[in-house]
């Protein structure tokens, strides 16, 4: 699922991680590792008042062709909810992303969140409104709604993320502020690709062979 988060904040970035298997750590990621252990204790539940909170929980769809694990699904007690194996009366989810910065001026966390709102209704046959976010540099939720503009754009990258990885095809470089923060950026390199010259270094070396 966070592969979709990649994708919407670089394509290469997405590639080079799950098509080409590379990853570098930096202080970004380690920390951001850190802070998602805290919420990841796989498989607990806790019940908080009319609340179950349960972490680390595997979802996937079959029609959308993803799988992954949620930071936290709470499920409140509603009337018009669903049955939850092990747990009295009926409940509607609500999935909490755990993010360890800031909100982003994209929408790669919003639809990594949607996504996973949209296995949830898959797997439990019920419609899931909104969840939030929670960003640990700022300690405040920020509440997601799942429109069908989200939706859409969640169905669209997918589609794009498959036939790419299908493809077994790395996008090329388009630098962008955030390739100072990327923590691949050494194994991208965009500032020697953006400028890349192997086309006609090539040219000439074999006109130079003829």
């Amino acid at each position: 699922m966070a592969g979709l988060q990649h994708f919407a904040f670089c394509r290469r970035q997405w590639a080079l991680i799950h098509i080409e298997h590379q990853w570098k750590e930096n202080v970004r990621t380690m920390d951001g590792q850190i802070f998602h252990q805290r919420a990841h204790d796989v498989g607990s539940r806790e019940l908080r008042g009319n609340t179950l909170i349960i972490h680390g929980l595997s979802v996937m769809s079959r029609s959308l062709g993803i799988s992954g694990q949620c930071d936290v699904v709470e499920f409140h007690q509603d009337p018009d909810g669903v049955s939850i194996h092990g747990a009295n009366g009926l409940w509607k989810p609500y999935p909490v992303e755990y993010k360890r910065g800031a909100p982003k001026e994209n929408k790669s966390d919003m639809l990594q969140l949607c996504a996973q709102a949209m296995c949830l209704e898959e797997m439990l046959c019920c419609k899931i409104p909104d969840g939030a976010l929670f960003y640990g540099e700022t300690r405040h939720r920020k509440t997601v709604t799942f429109d069908e503009e989200l939706r859409m754009t969640v169905r669209v990258y997918l589609d794009e993320m498959h036939q790419l990885y299908r493809r077994g095809y790395t996008p090329k470089v388009k630098v962008t502020k955030s390739c100072a923060a990327c923590s691949l950026k050494e194994l991208c390199l965009p500032a020697l690709l953006h400028k890349d010259h192997s086309v006609q270094y090539l040219k000439d070396a074999l006109e130079e062979s003829l």
